[in-house]
């Protein structure tokens, strides 16, 4: 079973597009929380940190816009914004207040998943200009499955926790170069840096490492420079 599932953030007050979206998105191998307000929203975007927003414009507290402009004020996670306003000008607004995406109430079951997917893969190739031919990346023995989110050394399926595999896979992305642990934290839970997300990370890489079956004093795939941040290691 595969446990690092694509996470989206789906706020909807309306139930019966609430159900409909879940359903949709769980029959299709993502995970979904969902809220049906700004104020619940907000709380559930900074407790589960998730890989997509799909945001309703018309909530009963506050305009939906409002948390898009507070999630851009401080990070990149991608926004598909859902609406039943349809002039073009509400889109060109939106759209440069940071949405990735607009769609229009009512919409088609394919469409949404097709825009889903889109914005999911753009956020993945971002930090590295889409370089990562076919989804998969490979060094050595350790191959990992972008569109799965799925690691492997040496064809054995290494089973990470969603922070792990974000951990691992961001390194990837960024094969051979020096990752602060700034850079890593903010990439991987959306925080700014502090001893205790320092202490977060070092606990997680040194779970990777157990399960990479790298002992004390190995580098292996991934170098730590102590006091700066990982690299993963390419042409090994």
């Amino acid at each position: 079973m595969n446990n690092n599932k694509y996470k989206i953030l789906l706020v909807e007050d309306e139930e019966n597009i609430l159900n409909f979206i879940t359903a949709l998105l769980e029959a299709n191998d993502y995970q979904v929380i969902s809220a049906k307000s700004y104020a619940n929203a907000k709380i559930m975007y900074a407790s589960h940190v998730p890989d997509l927003v799909i945001l309703d414009l018309g909530l009963p507290d506050k305009d939906g816009s409002t948390l898009l402009k507070e999630i851009r004020a401080t990070e990149l996670t991608p926004v598909i914004v859902l609406s039943a306003r349809n002039e073009e000008r509400e889109k060109v607004k939106l759209l440069d207040m940071g949405a990735n995406d607009y769609v229009t109430k009512p919409f088609g079951s394919d469409e949404l998943l097709a825009r889903v997917r889109t914005a999911l893969r753009n956020s993945r190739h971002s930090t590295n200009k889409g370089h990562l031919p076919g989804g998969k990346f490979a060094v050595g023995e350790l191959t990992i499955d972008y569109d799965a989110r799925q690691v492997f050394i040496a064809g054995e399926e290494i089973k990470l926790t969603q922070t792990e595999y974000n951990i691992v896979a961001f390194l990837s992305e960024n094969c051979e170069k020096m990752m602060t642990y700034a850079a890593i934290i903010k990439a991987v839970w959306r925080e700014y840096p502090s001893d205790a997300g320092i202490k977060k990370l070092q606990v997680n890489m040194a779970n990777i490492r157990k399960k990479f079956g790298v002992r004390l004093g190995e580098s292996s795939y991934i170098t730590n420079e102590l006091g700066v941040g990982y690299r993963m290691n390419g042409d090994k």
